[in-house]
């Protein structure tokens, strides 16, 4: 009855569908334990965590014969030295410096350390692509460029090639702040209408953008200034 936990050599199908959700649930967990991380900007340590937490609980969805216990006790121990490792860097930046590498400077005042590209291993071509990626094609218009510890390159152009914003100009507009989800599928959020106004202020701009009801409407977002986007489930309009 337990075969899908101590394992078997003929273990059935719907054993390894009920170690899958198992699996994925504890996985889900162990994640949500350890705290959010951005996939575009993971380090070492968190990609080393990912691969041997993948091969330890991955292995019983591939061979019934292994029982369920040991790996996802195993897996539990690997998170737990992860979160410590984590916390003990957070709250000691010299042991920091042991797990996240220091940002490396490739270009500095325009100019191309050749010694350090060297170091990290980088070749020209690379470096290009990297620069081309950050909207910066122009050599002669990049100032510093460095390799962060999650292998990207972020890159800060000359002064004089910035782009011109409104304080350049002396403009100080109102901040838009973060866009509220108002209407979604039809249906009104009212804690988000809350935040921009009221349904009276919201059946005048439907109607302004040709729209009776929410029900016609997919998505409407609206941020701190009212500025609103509007997408009918039929057409799309903004205002």
């Amino acid at each position: 009855m337990f075969d899908f936990w101590t394992g078997a050599p003929d273990l059935p199908v719907y054993g390894f569908l009920i170690r899958a959700i198992i699996v994925y649930g504890y996985v889900f967990l162990l994640i949500k334990v350890l705290g959010q991380r951005s996939m575009t900007a993971i380090n070492p340590i968190d990609f080393l965590f990912g691969v041997i937490i993948g091969d330890v609980v991955g292995e019983p969805l591939a061979n019934g014969e292994n029982p369920l216990g040991g790996p996802l006790a195993a897996a539990a121990l690997i998170g737990g030295v992860h979160l410590f490792l984590s916390y003990i860097s957070l709250k000691m930046p010299r042991f920091r410096r042991v797990l996240e590498d220091e940002p490396i400077m490739l270009i500095e005042k325009g100019h191309i350390l050749h010694e350090e590209m060297a170091k990290a291993k980088l070749t020209v071509e690379g470096l290009l692509m990297d620069l081309r990626f950050n909207n910066a094609i122009d050599l002669t218009e990049v100032d510093y460029a460095m390799l962060e510890s999650n292998g990207q390159i972020s890159v800060i152009k000359k002064s004089r090639f910035d782009s011109l914003t409104p304080a350049d100009m002396g403009q100080f507009p109102k901040s838009k702040g973060y866009p509220t989800v108002v209407i979604m599928d039809g249906h009104i959020i009212d804690a988000n209408l809350k935040k921009v106004g009221d349904r009276a202020w919201l059946q005048n701009v439907l109607q302004q953008n040709g729209f009776n009801d929410a029900k016609d409407v997919f998505l409407m977002t609206a941020d701190e200034t009212k500025k609103v986007y509007l997408s009918g489930k039929k057409q799309v309009k903004s205002g």
